[in-house]
C-alpha cells in the first residue's frame, strides 16, 4: 500500500466524515478535514516529506481545525445551565 497516494487520504478523509456523522464529536470533522487537505496537497504534488511527517503535519492540522471549528460554533447558550438554587430551599 502507499500512503503517498492522495487518493488513499481522501478515502480516509470520507470515512472519518462519515464517522463524525454516526458519532458526533468534534474532533471527528477536524481529523477528516485535515486528512482531506493532506490528501489535497498529496494529489497535487506538494508534498515529499513521507508518511513520518505527513501524519505529524495532519495532526496539527486537525488540533488547529478542531480548534478553529470550536471557536466558530462555540457553546450554546442553553447548553450549560448554572442551578442557583435548590427546588428543595423553602425561600
Amino acid at each position: 500500500m502507499n500512503w503517498e497516494n492522495g487518493w488513499l487520504w481522501l478515502i480516509a478523509a470520507l470515512v472519518l466524515a462519515l464517522l463524525e456523522l454516526l458519532v458526533p464529536a468534534w474532533a471527528f470533522l477536524g481529523v477528516a478535514i485535515a486528512v482531506a487537505l493532506m490528501g489535497l496537497v498529496l494529489l497535487i504534488g506538494l508534498w515529499s516529506g513521507g508518511l513520518p511527517m505527513a501524519l505529524v503535519v495532519t495532526a496539527i492540522l486537525s488540533g488547529l481545525i478542531w480548534y478553529l471549528l470550536r471557536r466558530l460554533a462555540g457553546v450554546r447558550k442553553d447548553q450549560v445551565r448554572v442551578w442557583d438554587r435548590d427546588i428543595n430551599d423553602n425561600d
